[in-house]
């Protein structure tokens, strides 16, 4: 396809209103996500999206598990589970089978999606390499890493994507160390570009934004080959606050300047509300305080704590080339006259 006609899909497929929004679901009601459960949102958006002629695969994590009671699913699209770490490699199979099909005329020559989903420890941590080698072939595929910063299926288990200082069943605060998670969490979106040159198409987004989520997962698909979403998803057993608050904690993600909102499109980056306005200084980000203190994970976190998570993000912003983006900085080299 050429870029012209590329464009004019992408432009075709952005949908101006939530009004515009397909009626159509194919993520409905039998699932048993928790209340207030925001990767059941990205489920549903993600299927909304990509419309009837979908392949999705899921790899096991709480998605998994909350969406495969026995004899019953809430997938109107088929729907393919694989192990933890095989996200990267189902899609990879499921994509060429289809191509190969098609070329053997033993079905039908249409577009049809596939979507991987997988969690942070399927994507970020043990399916990373599955992922990665995905990203390498020319193959029509989407995966979208849903993070809720924790091996949520086993008990809010610790994982790459947990934010510094977080209580997880793995990280309690204790009497000798009162902070037993130490490490920043891991920039996936930024590792993947960096690493696939091939790529045209990667994000982040956070239920929270609808609209915003909906037109990356087709923006996605429609400029094709394999593609990368990375989603922030509050989780009200696994973060410890009221269920109600799920949006609310979306949006503070990404006004506080923790949860930068951006495009990865034909090598530029393209910010997106509220971040656009911050990156462009027509916005104040707000003090991570108020994001940490409405999360019972963070309950333990001494004035002492909060600051150096605010100083870390101010680096992100002052300090990064691409603010909040991708951890490098240019070096004033000086070359010598010999």
């Amino acid at each position: 396809m050429v870029e012209k006609e590329i464009e004019e899909k992408v432009y075709k497929s952005i949908i101006k209103t939530i009004k515009d929004t397909p009626l159509e679901e194919f993520y409905t009601s039998g699932h048993r996500t928790c209340q207030g459960c925001e990767s059941a949102l990205v489920m549903r958006f993600l299927a909304k999206a990509a419309g009837q002629r979908t392949i999705v695969i899921g790899a096991t994590g709480c998605m998994y598990v909350a969406n495969t009671t026995y004899y019953s699913t809430s997938w109107i699209v088929p729907w393919v589970h694989t192990q933890l770490g095989g996200s990267g490699a189902a899609a990879l199979g499921t994509a060429a089978a289809l191509r190969a099909l098609m070329r053997k005329g033993k079905i039908k020559q249409e577009p049809i999606n596939v979507i991987a989903f997988c969690g942070d420890l399927g994507c970020a941590d043990m399916g990373l390499s599955g992922v990665s080698n995905a990203m390498t072939y020319d193959y029509n595929l989407l995966i979208i890493l849903y993070d809720n910063e924790s091996s949520a299926n086993t008990d809010i288990q610790e994982t790459s994507m947990t934010p510094f200082g977080a209580q997880t069943s793995f990280s309690r605060p204790g009497k000798q160390r009162r902070i037993m998670k130490k490490r920043w969490k891991k920039s996936v979106v930024p590792m993947i570009i960096a690493g696939h040159r091939n790529i045209r198409y990667a994000a982040t987004m956070t239920p929270a934004y609808p609209l915003d989520s909906i037109n990356k997962i087709r923006k996605a698909l429609a400029i094709g080959g394999p593609t990368f979403i990375h989603s922030l998803d509050p989780c009200p057993k696994g973060w410890d606050y009221d269920p109600r608050f799920s949006h609310e904690l979306g949006v503070l993600a990404a006004e506080t300047g923790l949860w930068p909102l951006y495009e990865y499109i034909d090598g530029e980056i393209v910010y997106n509300e509220p971040t656009k306005s911050i990156v462009e200084g027509r916005m104040k980000r707000k003090p991570v305080k108020e994001y940490l203190e409405k999360q019972g994970r963070f309950s333990h976190f001494t004035e002492e704590d909060i600051e150096y998570v605010q100083r870390m993000v101010d680096e992100m912003y002052e300090e990064w080339e691409i603010p909040g983006v991708m951890p490098i900085k240019s070096l004033n080299v000086k070359i010598s006259d010999r």
